[in-house]
Protein backbone atom coordinates (compact mmCIF):
# COMPACT_ATOMS: atom_id res chain seq x y z
CA UNK A 1 0.00 0.00 0.00
CA UNK A 2 0.97 3.66 -0.87
CA UNK A 3 1.45 6.10 2.07
CA UNK A 4 3.30 9.50 2.23
CA UNK A 5 5.80 9.77 4.91
CA UNK A 6 7.21 13.53 5.48
CA UNK A 7 5.38 13.85 1.80
CA UNK A 8 7.67 11.26 0.32
CA UNK A 9 5.97 8.36 -1.02
CA UNK A 10 6.77 4.89 0.43
CA UNK A 11 5.07 1.51 -0.60
CA UNK A 12 4.00 -0.63 2.67
CA UNK A 13 2.64 -3.85 3.01
CA UNK A 14 -0.99 -4.17 3.29
CA UNK A 15 -2.15 -4.16 7.18
CA UNK A 16 0.93 -2.13 7.90
CA UNK A 17 0.67 -0.31 11.40
CA UNK A 18 2.73 2.94 12.59
CA UNK A 19 5.90 1.00 13.56
CA UNK A 20 6.17 -0.14 9.99
CA UNK A 21 6.68 3.46 8.55
CA UNK A 22 8.93 4.34 11.22
CA UNK A 23 11.09 1.48 10.21
CA UNK A 24 10.96 2.26 6.63
CA UNK A 25 12.50 5.81 7.18
CA UNK A 26 14.82 4.39 9.81
CA UNK A 27 13.50 6.93 12.63
CA UNK A 28 15.30 7.46 16.17
CA UNK A 29 13.94 8.99 18.93
CA UNK A 30 13.39 12.13 19.58
CA UNK A 31 10.14 12.28 17.29
CA UNK A 32 6.71 12.92 17.55
CA UNK A 33 3.85 11.85 14.85
CA UNK A 34 0.99 12.73 13.40
CA UNK A 35 -1.22 10.57 10.68
CA UNK A 36 -3.43 12.72 8.71
CA UNK A 37 -3.02 15.48 10.82
CA UNK A 38 -3.73 13.59 14.08
CA UNK A 39 -1.17 13.37 16.86
CA UNK A 40 -0.82 9.49 17.92
CA UNK A 41 0.73 9.57 21.29
CA UNK A 42 3.69 6.72 21.57
CA UNK A 43 1.92 4.48 23.50
CA UNK A 44 -1.08 3.91 20.46
CA UNK A 45 1.94 2.87 17.70
CA UNK A 46 1.81 -0.50 18.00
CA UNK A 47 -1.95 -0.36 17.35
CA UNK A 48 -2.27 2.32 14.78
CA UNK A 49 -2.91 0.67 11.50
CA UNK A 50 -1.93 2.46 8.03
CA UNK A 51 -4.63 2.97 5.32
CA UNK A 52 -3.54 3.17 2.20
CA UNK A 53 -2.62 7.09 1.41
CA UNK A 54 -2.09 7.81 4.75
CA UNK A 55 -0.11 11.30 5.33
CA UNK A 56 2.48 10.43 8.44
CA UNK A 57 4.39 13.50 9.78
CA UNK A 58 7.44 12.79 11.83
CA UNK A 59 8.34 15.90 13.40
CA UNK A 60 11.54 16.33 14.92
CA UNK A 61 12.51 18.81 17.62
CA UNK A 62 14.56 21.51 16.80
CA UNK A 63 16.86 23.77 19.43
CA UNK A 64 18.51 26.95 19.16
CA UNK A 65 17.80 30.25 19.68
Amino acid sequence: MKVLINDTPHELAPNARLPDALQAIQATPPFAVAVNREFVPRSQYPARVLQPDDRIEVIRPVTGG
